[in-house]
């Protein structure tokens, strides 16, 4: 139910997220999903990859500054307060909830989820019947 979420430190100049994704395309590495934010020096680029630990050694090796965080995705229905039911569970059972993005699809939406327990999301949504992502399911997209 761990997912590998890329996080890769930008200088906030043109080109540079293009670069970014050039050396992912030239090896063969496909992004499923991606959140960008950003400062007035720099941009976070938070992406999840079709084969994140190869993407990882790239990166590295191409000079950028680059880490791999564990993240949790779970499907809401694509409805009026299908996010907010699963929020609603995770406030209710005090779970933390450091950033999120999503992406939404026909009747489904994914979410990306990151909190400080990760496991402590994953075990309070499957109790409450809440569908999670696996990574393979997240990395094939």
């Amino acid at each position: 139910m761990i997912i590998k979420q890329l996080s890769v430190f930008l200088e906030n100049k043109i080109g540079r997220l293009t670069e970014m994704t050039k050396i992912l395309s030239e090896n063969n590495i496909n992004i499923s999903a991606f959140s960008v934010a950003d400062t007035a020096d720099f941009g976070i680029v938070r992406c999840i990859v079709s084969k994140p630990d190869e993407a990882y050694k790239v990166l590295k090796e191409m000079r950028f500054s680059v880490n791999i965080t564990d993240v949790v995705g779970m499907i809401v229905p694509h409805e009026p307060g299908g996010l907010y039911k699963a929020l609603k569970i995770l406030s209710e059972n005090n779970v933390p909830v450091e950033y999120m993005y999503a992406f939404a699809f026909n009747s489904a939406a994914s979410v990306i989820i990151r909190s400080e327990s990760n496991e402590e999301v994953i075990k309070v949504l499957q109790s409450n019947k809440m569908k999670l992502l696996s990574a393979s399911d997240v990395y094939e997209l």
